[in-house]
Parts: structure tokens; sequence; C-alpha cells
């Protein structure tokens, strides 16, 4: 009997969702954890956090009865460091530039397809057998660029978007309705945005259609406060979420590494019949996927109604005018 191998899965950017992806999976026992991001530079000293907060996990991981490996890496922008990628199962992918004061989206757009594709060419080069999640924003952009520039099969690229759209949908559906997260099922679908699009006609709650439990107003408003979710945070927090970000992340990684098969609103590139039935050609964007040991097993192919259909052509219309300037700016 040979040895047992436990699954190794590498979060590239160290910020706060990396952070707690990496905290959930040594809790969960999934894999041993590989940590990498940037030095920080203040003054005269520099500080190598990722290794920092490796370290805190692993001792956390520790002081809860968790037998895990936690181990972080500090990499340089020009992407040297990334060797340790080398037998990774999962890339999660959470590296990214903020924007800033006076930078306008084209600068931000360049900023970020630069970062993506010096880590892609590094999980090409050292992980080509990997599974690659993005998480980075804007994200079904950056999960399109991730694919074309590490160019492996589109099984094995894919970004968390819808994952984290439907938990807040349910969060707040729970909360209207009192009843347990578990017996809400939902879809949000399309772009990780103003143009995300709550299925209605098949969200219920255990068997009974939301249209029958929330008057429509009601649910216009939980639907819109479901597509502002990220937004309502920053005002509250004066930064992006983490906590839920981390554990739609790690939902993906779990359903993948115990090879649930399980069905889930992932941003994914689109072609042939699956391009056709959702009217979306040469584009990452969220749908319902079965995610399995090979990624991406089957491309689950839902109807709209006539509203949805409206609404998802214009999500449709949002992440292709953001593929295209990406391509128009040269970046791919």
């Amino acid at each position: 009997m040979g040895d047992y191998k436990r699954p190794i899965v590498s979060v590239v950017g160290a910020g706060n969702v990396g952070e707690h992806v990496a905290n959930l999976i040594a809790i969960k026992e999934l894999a041993n954890v590989r940590m990498f991001d940037l030095a920080r530079k203040e003054g005269d000293k520099i500080y190598e956090v990722v290794k920092g907060k490796a370290l805190d996990i692993k001792q956390m991981a520790t002081a809860i009865g968790c037998d895990v490996e936690v181990e972080g890496f500090t990499v340089t922008p020009d992407g040297d460091g990334y060797e340790p990628l080398k037998g990774s199962d999962i890339v999660v992918v959470t590296a990214g530039f903020p924007r800033r004061p006076g930078m306008s989206r084209d600068d931000l757009l360049s900023k970020n397809v630069g970062i993506i594709r010096t880590i892609s060419e590094r999980i090409a080069e050292y992980a080509p057998d990997a599974i690659v999640i993005v998480v980075s924003n804007p994200v079904d952009v950056l999960t399109y660029a991730a694919y074309k520039i590490t160019g492996f099969h589109k099984d094995k690229v894919m970004g968390m978007a819808g994952v984290l759209d439907t938990a807040r949908f349910k969060a707040f559906l729970s909360m209207e309705l009192k009843v347990s997260v578990q017996n809400i099922n939902a879809y949000v679908l399309g772009s990780h945005g103003d143009d995300m699009v709550p299925l209605l006609s098949v969200s219920n709650v255990g068997g009974v259609p939301l249209t029958k439990l929330i008057p429509e107003e009601r649910l216009k408003e939980i639907v819109e406060r479901t597509k502002f979710g990220g937004g309502e945070i920053v005002s509250l927090m004066g930064t992006s979420a983490y906590h839920a970000p981390g554990a739609s992340v790690v939902e993906m990684v779990e359903a993948i590494l115990t090879d649930k098969k399980e069905i889930l609103p992932c941003s994914v590139y689109l072609e042939g019949e699956d391009a056709k039935h959702y009217e979306a050609e040469d584009i990452c964007i969220g749908v319902p996927v079965k995610l399995g040991a090979h990624g991406i097993e089957e491309v689950v192919k839902l109807d709209f109604t006539e509203e949805e259909r409206k609404l998802w052509a214009s999500s449709v219309k949002s992440v292709k005018s953001g593929i295209e300037r990406i391509k128009e700016l040269g970046l791919i």
C-alpha cells in the first residue's frame, strides 16, 4: 500500500480573503496549504507577512487538533519564488490591486490582468495539473484572462462569484422568512456585480416558490440588497468582505477535493452547446455547474423566464464589454 498523499491547495494572495481561505481549509483538514504573497516594506524593515500568517494558522490548527501543514512563501512582483506551487491540486488566486483615487477603470484592468498573467504563467509552469479558482476582481474578466493565459482546459479554470452571491441571497431570505438556510434552494447567476441575476423562477423554500412566500415588492428589495451586498459591507466596515468570500471559495474547494458532484454557480468559459443555450459565446460568466474531482464536470442548463432572459442578456453584455476591453488594450 502506498503512502497517503494529502491534497495540496495553494493560495496566491494572503490578504483578508486568502487568509480566510487558508484558515478554513486548515480547520476542515481538507488539504495541506501553501500561501504566497509579496513582502511588505515599511521604512528600512521588510516584513514577510505571508510566512507569519502561515505559521499563525498552523499553530491555530494545532490548538484545535487539526493535522495539516501550512507554509508561507514570499514571492516577487516579477514572478520569482513560485516553485513551491509544484504538486498543487488546486490553486486559488485572490491576488489583486484595489482601485485607488485617480485610477481609471483601464488602469485597474491593466494592473490586475498583469498580476493574473504573472501568476497564470507560473501556475502553468509549476502546477500544470492543478485546477484554478480565480477570486480577484473583476472576477469574470480575470477568470477569462487566466483561462487564456494558462492554456488549461476550460474545465480546470473557474471563478468564484455566484457561490458568494447565492449565499448572500439565501442569508437575506433566511432572515426574512425565519427558516433554515438548508431549506432554501436558490441560484444567483450572471456577472459578479450589479448585473447579477437572481433566478426567482427556480428559487424556493422547501419546494414552495419564493413568489408565493414573499410579496413582490419585498422580494425586489431583497434582490436589490443581494446585488449590492458587497457594497453594504464596504460602507459598514470601510473594507471589502472576507469571511463570506473565503467560505464560498472553500465550498468550491471541498466539492472538488471530495468529488461531491455538487451543483454550484461558478464563472466558467462557455462554448459549444453550453454557449448556445446561454447565448453567451467566448466569455466566462456565472452559470450552475457540477463540481467534482475533475473540476467542471457539467454545465447545468437552466431555462429563464422572459424577464430573467433580459436581465441575463444585460449581464452577458457587461462581461463581454470587459473582455473586449482587455483585448483592445492588448492585455491578452
